[in-house]
């Protein structure tokens, strides 16, 4: 089979990918989380086995600690967190309106520090951002059906997807045999090789990085109410839990502890510094300390890359299209990396050969 039959052919079955997760997207969202469980457990499964369990007895054991562990810290944490989810999202508005209170009190001095142009665009971006901020949250309840966040959907997977994470884990090994057996005997060492780097990349995404999200998530919680600021916890979170995407939770979180402390503590502005400050400090220890030693080299991908994928994925697919993008632009950049070094090998980039052909008809 030629080359170019055989791009056709891989081209082909990536557009049907795409097309059938098209299709079914309304459907998606158990299988993903699902499958994303069986790869996160199948180590321990491994490991289960090589302590001489059944595969079936320690897929049923590593499933039931993962089961009891959530459950136990949902019914903890639950209560208090949807009390402060809700809570804020009440008090949005009533914060926004508190800024342009404020900002209208500190005119005299706006205008003298930054000038009366600069001032008054201080002002007119407050307002803006506080009629943009209105908008969200009445379309919040909407947006959360489009995106398939409905109590009929959460109740679907969350039953739904231990079932299918069960029998990917007990039929793991079977698949992984069965793929194997698949692979085009000529190039089958040299797709292995790709798979192997599929695999690191996505084990530093799924686990390495989802690591990180959730230590940024209990840092952040943490350090903000035992700062004292309304509603921390839940500004903590959503900064910690949004940290997948580059610069976004600690952008969103900022902005919104920044805001909410302005109207808590203001005059105080040392108190408002010292909730900066504490973004600040983890961005520095999550990009210097955490992310080198969790996730380390194993995810190249550029953060521009990887916000493109976010929104793509999420215009396309919705709420499942954001749950793929990462995994999808972590495989999308193993196989880009893979192409340009078989370029930089190829005649193309070579050039011909000394001798060759070409040379030889130029004579």
């Amino acid at each position: 089979m030629t080359l170019r039959n055989q791009v056709f052919i891989w081209i082909g079955l990536l557009l049907v990918l795409i097309l059938s997760l098209w299709i079914f997207r309304g459907i998606l969202l158990p299988f993903v989380v699902g499958a994303a469980l069986a790869y996160l457990l199948n180590p321990l499964v491994n490991q289960l086995q090589r302590w001489r369990f059944n595969r079936v007895w320690a897929s049923v054991v590593v499933l039931l600690c993962m089961m009891a562990i959530v459950v136990t810290l949902f019914s903890i944490f639950l209560p208090l967190i949807g009390q402060q989810i809700v809570g804020l999202i009440q008090r949005l508005p009533a914060y926004f309106s508190d800024l342009q209170q404020l900002a209208t009190r500190y005119s005299p001095e706006l205008n003298e520090w930054l000038g009366p142009e600069r001032a008054g665009q201080v002002q007119a971006s407050i307002n803006d951002l506080t009629r943009n901020a209105l908008g969200f949250i009445a379309t919040l309840p909407a947006e959360l059906v489009n995106i398939g966040l409905t109590g009929a959907a959460v109740v679907g997977f969350t039953i739904l997807s231990p079932v299918v994470a069960f029998y990917l884990l007990l039929d793991w090994e079977g698949m992984v045999r069965g793929i194997d057996g698949l692979l085009p005997k000529a190039h089958k060492s040299e797709i292995k090789s790709i798979l192997h780097d599929i695999d690191r990349s996505m084990a530093g995404v799924i686990r390495g990085q989802g690591g990180v999200l959730l230590i940024d998530a209990a840092f952040y919680a943490s350090a903000l109410s035992l700062a004292g600021l309304n509603y921390g916890l839940a500004v903590g979170l959503i900064a910690g839990l949004l940290s997948f995407i580059p610069f976004a939770g600690f952008t969103l979180g900022l902005a919104l502890s920044v805001g909410i402390a302005i109207v808590q503590f203001a005059p105080n502005w040392w108190a408002v510094a010292g909730i900066a400050s504490i973004f600040l400090f983890w961005q520095f220890i999550e990009g210097n300390v955490l992310y080198p030693k969790l996730v380390g080299s194993s995810i190249n991908i550029n953060p521009v890359w990887m916000m493109f994928a976010l929104l793509a994925m999420g215009a396309l697919f919705g709420f499942v299209g954001l749950l793929l993008a990462v995994p999808l632009a972590a495989i999308a950049s193993v196989l880009v990396r893979y192409g340009v070094r078989k370029y930089k090998e190829s005649a193309l980039y070579l050039g011909p050969e000394p001798g060759g052909a070409d040379d030889d008809a130029a004579a």
